[in-house]
């Protein structure tokens, strides 16, 4: 049994991995009792529950763009998480878990708190560009630019790192969750029809896109009418769908260009040589690399898992000798290493 993890306490996602497997991939998702807010189901039995559940029971969401929300369901969720992997009287895994960039240093110990109190041991925080860079074969401990967008669930990550440490970075609420709310509220305006979160993610993974299809592709789905109360099947095309998220793709497009004009120019000539590293879930919805390729004229390089290489790099950080004794719940910035 693996004693050293990486865990990715994500917004969608709560991940547990290993130096060489994923032990754990489930839903960020808890049902709750209403009255005594004990919790019912975790997991993916949770996020079935999601727009299903009567008054006694509501569902929670403890990690919200990438930070503890709900500090007791989330202690509770990573808890019956690390039991369903290592059981119950087992030694306690070392973690490296991850959070996004430029937090506060109480953000950082209130994750370090929760996992500790989970089950695991000798606990370090690291932020998300650093774990990313490892498991990318970034050398970031030269002075050579290298850029990094991270498209979650509930945040976006850009950083740009050299010497060690994140040079800029911005970390931000537009990422995949709010393409569904998106579809969601497309549905209800265009055909006064009522979905889902799960119905609005199936659509999204079905026909969604942020650059043109060469062939337009349809999706059936099923949701409640308005104006009658019942429920009603509908048609969506891949065409309107690609229109209303474009302009939230183009947000993020922004954003990695204020984290260019913020770097400096040596740095940013790296980066065009290079090109940059588009990870996380969200890189996986159609024309995401193309459109920011086309926005920055930089080349997007992608990977084959991109949801889960930020937890891969952090299982692998615990590995690299000499690596995590510079993290002190936080990774260094360039100032901080020039004054050392």
């Amino acid at each position: 049994m693996a004693n050293e993890i990486g865990i990715d306490l994500g917004s969608y996602k709560t991940v547990i991995h290993s130096d060489s497997k994923t032990l754990l991939n489930l839903p960020s998702v808890v049902t709750v009792d209403s009255e005594t807010y004990a919790p019912v189901y975790f997991g993916e039995k949770a996020k079935q529950t999601l727009g299903r559940t009567p008054d006694t029971l509501e569902c929670i969401h403890p990690i919200q763009h990438g930070l503890i929300a709900d500090y007791d369901i989330a202690e509770a969720m990573l808890k019956n998480y690390m039991e369903k992997v290592f059981g119950k009287n087992v030694i306690r895994p070392k973690v490296v878990a991850t959070l996004p960039t430029g937090l506060t240093e109480l953000q950082h110990h209130s994750l370090s708190n929760a996992v500790e109190s989970a089950g695991g041991r000798s606990v370090t925080v690291v932020e998300a560009p650093i774990a990313l860079a490892i498991e990318l074969g970034v050398d970031f401990t030269v002075a050579e630019g290298s850029m990094i967008v991270d498209i979650g669930a509930g945040t976006t990550d850009i950083a740009v790192l050299s010497l060690g440490g994140v040079v800029s970075c911005d970390s931000f609420k537009t990422a995949s969750y709010d393409f569904d709310e998106i579809i969601k509220n497309h549905v209800r305006r265009k055909r006064n029809i009522a979905i889902g979160s799960l119905t609005a993610e199936s659509i999204k993974m079905q026909i969604g896109s942020v650059s043109p299809r060469s062939i337009e592709i349809t999706a059936i789905a099923k949701g409640r009418n308005l104006f009658t109360g019942l429920p009603e099947a509908f048609e969506v095309t891949s065409g309107e769908i690609y229109k209303k998220l474009h302009e939230s793709a183009l947000t993020i497009c922004n954003a990695i260009r204020k984290v260019l004009e913020s770097t400096e120019p040596d740095l940013v000539s790296d980066i065009k040589k290079k090109g940059l590293f588009l990870v996380g879930g969200g890189s996986k919805i159609f024309g995401m690399a193309e459109l920011i390729a086309d926005y920055t004229g930089i080349e997007v390089k992608t990977v084959p898992d991109p949801e889960l290489t930020l937890v891969k790099g952090a299982a692998k950080a615990l590995s690299i000798p000499g690596l995590l004794k510079n993290i002190n719940y936080q990774a260094r910035s360039i100032k901080e290493l020039e004054i050392h």
